[in-house]
């Protein structure tokens, strides 16, 4: 047996079912053990950042790691941008960077780079495998660190010959390296503070992240809530959060600052609950970075990777809301408008439309502000946002999705301009005949840079900057381009047009793109 086919016989081992990959010369023994050991579903992926968004994606969605297969240092650095998005998630991702052998490293071969500190900024583990005889451990190391609260991303960097080299003397890993570690409990005290907080009389709002936006998590918030008065919040960006019919809906910080400053102006304290203080995305001119108001106490009740279910179910019989019924959304689906394209009347397109236990990526960006409101009382779904900002994340993370989830239809809200980073998943979505379902709202520009430039205080943009924030001159052909991809691709430029082929693709089994022209 070589090193490949022991790395992924403890993969299969820990757990690890799909390796999202893109593979060069220096991971063909990897590649070729993938017949070797059986039970590891292999996927390809066109460019790396797809490969990595997809491991995102299925890990939110399944709170295990899938592996990926990343060529040395430059093909890395390709998918560091959806490892970044992955990171802030708290997405259990195991990457396996292959790496020139040992020997040959030191001649400083054209494809020669610093794997670990490429990888390090955007990575929670890094390791370097040292020997075939070291690789099963370090595997397993791997896998417990992806697992570890909140979630990690875990890399293993294996060199060639470490690849091809025979297994003689398998070294057992420590005890202590594969088991993941356990969340801590806050200590009684923060739980304390909390409860004399929340029955102190004063505004207090709760501030979600993590896994307090799942549906059991926000069932127990639902209750402290109702006892207590206390709001709900999400943070602006979270890796998953479960809404609609029958869920307890919980309120969005908004991402323009003024927006965001009005809705917590009314509280005198913030609780975080596996959230950080809210902080604007960027600095600008004459406005505040931090979101809350002068004066407002701020409570770390939990972190992100502390045990957020015990801390809820504490609170909860702290504050005597044990045997309280949380309020809920009720179904209301609105009436799909007819008429213009525009954003005001995609949202409830979208609401009415949304089918049962759908899961949403969203990276609609401008287009899609109102979405999240809007779909509040739609069917039960989950809502998928891109936590680290980096551009690209949907239509890779909505493969990763429907991979973890193929009974559940997976629809990818995607702006034209955010799209066209990692437009090479729709041939993996063809080649997997995977059901998602993705919109693209094509208004031929970067609407959210032109905004920007409002935000930052730019009154005029002149012909050169305009040029930088356009999409036209050619305009990009989403269907033509779906279509070369292997994906069936739709033109709408009405609501009612838009309605028919949303209804089409709804009932499709298998990928399907519309471009939705904006008016």
């Amino acid at each position: 047996m070589n090193g490949a086919q022991s790395l992924l016989q403890a993969l299969r081992r820990a757990g690890v079912e799909v390796c999202f990959a893109n593979p060069g010369t220096s991971e063909m023994h990897f590649v070729a053990a993938l017949d070797a050991v059986p039970g590891l579903r292999s996927v390809l992926g066109l460019a790396e950042g797809v490969v990595t968004g997809a491991a995102d994606g299925y890990g939110r969605m399944t709170d295990k790691p899938a592996c990926t297969l990343l060529h040395l240092g430059p093909g890395l650095a390709n998918g560091l941008s959806n490892l970044h998005n992955a990171r802030r998630a708290q997405s259990p991702i195991v990457n396996i960077v292959g790496d020139h052998a040992t020997y040959h490293r030191q001649l400083d071969a054209p494809l020669t780079s610093d794997i670990e500190g490429a990888a390090r900024p955007f990575c929670d583990w890094v390791r370097t495998a040292a020997s075939a005889d070291a690789l099963a451990g370090d595997a397993l190391a791997a896998v417990a660190a992806s697992l570890s609260p909140p979630g990690q991303v875990a890399t293993l960097i294996l060199p060639a010959n470490a690849a091809w080299d025979t297994v003689r003397n398998d070294q057992p890993p420590r005890t202590s390296e594969i088991a993941p570690l356990a969340a801590e409990r806050p200590p009684d005290a923060s739980i304390e503070a909390a409860v004399r907080i929340m029955k102190s009389g004063e505004p207090t709002a709760l501030i979600l992240g993590g896994r307090a936006t799942r549906e059991s998590a926000l069932w127990v918030l639902g209750k402290i809530a109702k006892a207590t008065g206390a709001k709900l919040f999400a943070q602006t960006f979270n890796s998953r959060i479960s809404r609609g019919a029958g869920r307890v809906p919980v309120e969005r910080i908004p991402y323009a600052v003024d927006q965001a400053l009005a809705a917590l102006r009314p509280y005198r304290n913030i609780i975080l609950i596996g959230a950080k203080a809210p902080v604007a995305f960027f600095a600008y001119p004459n406005k505040p970075s931090r979101l809350w108001p002068p004066g407002v106490r701020i409570h770390e009740l939990v972190r992100v990777d502390g045990d957020i279910a015990y801390t809820l179910s504490a609170l909860a019989d702290a504050v005597g809301a044990a045997s309280t019924v949380p309020e809920v959304a009720r179904l209301d689906l609105p009436t799909p408008p007819s008429g213009d394209l525009t954003p005001d009347n995609l949202s409830p397109l979208i609401a009415a439309m949304l089918p049962a236990n759908a899961i949403v990526i969203d990276e609609s960006i401008t287009t899609g502000r109102t979405f999240m409101a809007a779909t509040e009382t739609a069917h039960p779904h989950e809502w998928i946002l891109p936590t680290g900002g980096s551009i690209g994340f949907g239509l890779p993370v909505a493969v990763g999705a429907a991979i973890a989830c193929p009974d559940r239809k997976v629809i990818a809200l995607e702006s034209d301009g955010s799209g066209l980073y990692m437009p090479q998943a729709l041939w993996s979505m063809a080649r997997e005949s995977l059901d998602v379902l993705t919109i693209v709202f094509a208004n031929r520009k970067y609407q959210i840079l032109r905004m920007e430039m409002k935000n930052v205080g730019v009154a005029q943009v002149g012909p050169q900057a305009s040029a930088l924030l356009d999409l036209d001159r050619p305009a990009v052909d989403w269907v033509g381009l779906a279509k070369g991809f292997g994906v069936d691709a739709y033109r709408a430029g009405t609501m009612e047009e838009l309605a028919r082929q949303v209804e089409v693709g709804l009932h499709m089994k298998g990928p399907c793109l519309i471009e939705a022209v904006l008016a």
